[in-house]
């Protein structure tokens, strides 16, 4: 995978602005609940029961309820790099587990740390889900080599992701020139070859577009901020597009208006993946697999 040289994103920014979405979190993840819903029903597909998983980038940890029904064996393990949201996740399970008497072994743990460093032994749980945390990466390699290093030889990572669609109309309407307003996002292919480079095998990627739609655009600008979703490219600009450049964009927002809303698409890239056995040690050299040979009948 190649990135463009003029890609990149500001991780600082993106951290402080989901800190910042934390008191909003629960109202504004109704796209990532259902993204999720989503990615659960491809689980229902997919022969895997892992003993210890883990939801890297899972924020307050709207997905564990999801996880635990489907894996209810399963050991849940969170890990997110906004603290807010880590201790809003701890903060939800500690008032329920006063009133249960203490924390349960089926409670799941809970990490504040980076995708791109995961503080996981290596080869320490079976399967890696991750939900629209991606997207937030300018180059997803180094996460996906992580997601890699921890899983199990056999082990799955599931994900979801945002495609190079998504906010299509925003992008269009907003004012050229001087910086780029909505930040780009990694194409499937891209996505795919990240896996394969990582040492995956057998990637299934597939798309769909989600039609959000809104009364204004004002609504549209309001849920993304309330989710932390604003534009964290380093080529962003720094200043307001000015009283003429937003009444233009809204403008031609408008012309898009169908049945009375305002359209906004999120192109949704799903993928998994498995780790297969290593072809080659660290270091270089070749694993060969030696077999004994078939016993004789006497």
């Amino acid at each position: 995978m190649t990135i463009p040289q003029d890609f990149s994103l500001d991780r600082l920014a993106a951290r402080r602005h989901f800190a910042r979405s934390a008191p909003h979190a629960d109202e504004a993840g109704f796209l990532a609940r259902e993204v999720a819903q989503r990615m659960a029903e491809r689980l229902t597909y997919i022969r895997h029961e892992p003993r210890r998983l883990l939801d890297a980038g899972c924020g307050i940890g709207p997905d564990f309820a999801l996880l635990g029904e489907r894996y209810p064996q399963a050991e849940r393990i969170g890990i997110d790099y906004a603290l807010p949201l880590v201790r809003m996740a701890r903060g939800e399970r500690s008032f329920f587990q006063r009133l249960l008497g203490g924390a349960r072994d089926t409670d799941p743990r809970l990490i504040c740390g980076d995708v791109e460093a995961l503080p996981l032994a290596r080869a320490s749980v079976q399967m890696v889900w991750s939900n629209l945390m991606l997207n937030w990466l300018a180059d997803p390699m180094p996460a996906i080599r992580e997601m890699h290093r921890v899983l199990e030889v056999g082990g799955m990572v599931m994900f979801s992701t945002l495609g190079p669609d998504t906010l299509k109309e925003l992008r269009a309407v907003m004012p050229a020139g001087a910086g780029e307003r909505v930040h780009r996002f990694i194409d499937m292919h891209d996505l795919g070859d990240c896996l394969v480079q990582a040492g995956f095998s057998e990637p299934v990627m597939d798309m769909e577009t989600i039609t959000l739609t809104y009364a204004d655009l004002d609504g549209l600008l309001a849920d993304l901020r309330r989710a932390g979703a604003t534009n964290v490219s380093t080529a962003r600009p720094r200043g307001l597009a000015g009283k003429g450049g937003w009444t233009r964009a809204r403008a031609a927002y408008e012309q898009l208006r169908q049945n009375g809303r305002l359209p906004a698409s999120f192109e949704v890239i799903y993928g998994h993946a498995w780790k297969a056995a290593p072809r080659k040690t660290e270091d270089g050299r070749s694993v060969i697999e030696f077999k004994p040979p078939p016993e004789r009948g006497g």
